[in-house]
């Protein structure tokens, strides 16, 4: 399956440690070689600025991947994809996170999964550009947004009880992992895999899994810094892992999560009381 990277910050801050053991997963130390992108908000003190790159290349051996290792970003929240294809060819505009418009703020979407027969009627107010059932899926997501609550913009706890209702209707259709970010906030759901940790004061060395790479934290922060990494697998050997549980939702904001749901996706309840229900897809294989 496609693996997932989220960052959410207290403070901008530098991602290239986490991105740079993330990559090496496109290629190097497993197989996720179909494409990969990576978008963080910049800018005012509201982070509505966003840079955006996509590339439909190993994020292993991508020129423009490698460029982001040597950026210096410092952002607040940051979602990162590495792409093993299930649905839509390997094309620039399969590549996530893909990126929308709503209430005056840049959108970014990141999906880990396979839906199967999931084609949502769509109001035509958001399209998907490639063929992936994770655009789609961001598209229905976003429109449901926009009907849920206009064109006035609500404030992330109702986003999130939105999306808490949502997405287990569309898990329904298969493994539904994702991240969300609009520059305030970073949602984050999973039925299947998905990890997160937080790193605050007093921080300590973390060592990564994928490249010989160490960072005493501590020699780079300050006690006012917080952040949040959401990932798909543990990034590091050392540090504390918290497993999401099937169908649980974590909202992150200021570097630590600050609200949970645990939904109920009658999909997997069905499954765990008959196994021989369960459906392996590419995305569970991968």
């Amino acid at each position: 399956m496609c693996q997932l990277l989220g960052l959410n910050c207290k403070n901008p801050t530098d991602a290239t440690f986490s991105f740079s053991g993330f990559a090496q997963r496109a290629g190097v130390t497993d197989h996720h070689a179909d494409g990969w992108g990576i978008a963080f908000f910049e800018g005012s003190e509201q982070d509505r600025g966003l840079r955006h790159f996509i590339d439909h290349l190993p994020a292993s051996t991508s020129p423009v991947a490698e460029l982001i290792r040597k950026y210096p970003i410092k952002s607040r929240n940051v979602i990162s994809h590495i792409r093993k294809a299930t649905q839509g060819k390997i094309t620039l505009e399969n590549s996530h996170p893909f990126l929308r418009e709503l209430w005056g703020r840049h959108w970014i979407f990141a999906h880990n999964g396979d839906l199967h027969d999931f084609n949502p009627r769509l109001s035509g107010r958001f399209e998907p550009v490639g063929n992936t059932d994770s655009e789609r899926a961001f598209c229905y997501l976003s429109d449901q947004m926009v009907e849920a609550f206009g064109y006035t913009e609500p404030c992330i706890e109702k986003v999130f009880s939105l999306l808490e209702r949502i997405s287990p209707e569309i898990a329904e259709h298969g493994t539904f992992n994702f991240c969300l970010s609009n520059g305030q906030a970073l949602f984050s759901y999973a039925t299947t895999k998905l990890h997160w940790l937080v790193r605050e004061y007093p921080f300590q060395p973390a060592h990564l899994i994928d490249l010989d790479v160490k960072v005493d934290f501590s020699e780079v922060t300050t006690p006012q810094d917080r952040v949040a990494v959401i990932t798909t697998e543990p990034l590091t050997h050392n540090e504390s892992w918290t497993a999401y549980q099937p169908g649980e939702m974590i909202l992150f904001q200021h570097g630590k999560p600050i609200k949970y749901a645990l939904t109920r996706v009658e999909r997997l309840i069905r499954e765990a009381d008959n196994p021989l229900l369960k459906r392996i897809t590419k995305a569970d294989q991968y």
